[in-house]
């Protein structure tokens, strides 16, 4: 720091424009002007784009699991509810597709559709995840 012109100062170093007492330098016209340009502001527009593009992209994926695990789920259900009404095969189509019933109600599963012939089950079962329902075929027999 050095005494210059009347006051404390730096020697060697310039104002830099828009730096000083606040103001902005000005062209002609009297307009003051950003040293940036038009591009004041850009990056806070790109990133709030960019934020909502992957929130959009994390829900979708969110909502795919969803659907994902909602169908593993039926067809789980599925399969235990069709090998309990193959097992109880013998004894009916009404006691076991109600078996069946039990068996899918037990793991949140509603059956759709239920048959029973000879010793083989066919059987469909269904779960909803949120606005999709998933639904599955399962059979099983000896």
């Amino acid at each position: 720091m050095r005494w210059v012109g009347g006051r404390l100062g730096r020697v060697g170093l310039g104002r830099l424009p828009g730096r000083g007492r606040g103001r902005l330098p000005s062209r002609a016209g009297g307009r003051r002007v950003s040293p940036l340009g038009a591009e004041q502001g850009s990056a806070t527009v790109w990133t709030a784009v960019a934020a909502t593009a992957l929130c959009a992209v994390f829900a979708a994926e969110l909502a795919l699991g969803g659907v994902v695990g909602a169908r593993h789920r039926a067809a789980g259900g599925a399969d235990l509810a069709a090998l309990a009404a193959a097992g109880h095969a013998l004894e009916g189509q009404t006691r076991a597709c109600g078996l069946a019933r039990k068996v899918a109600v037990a793991q949140d599963v509603r059956v759709v559709r239920c048959a029973v012939r000879g010793e083989i089950a066919d059987l469909t079962a269904e779960v909803g995840y949120g606005p999709f329902t998933a639904r599955v075929r399962s059979r099983a027999g000896p």
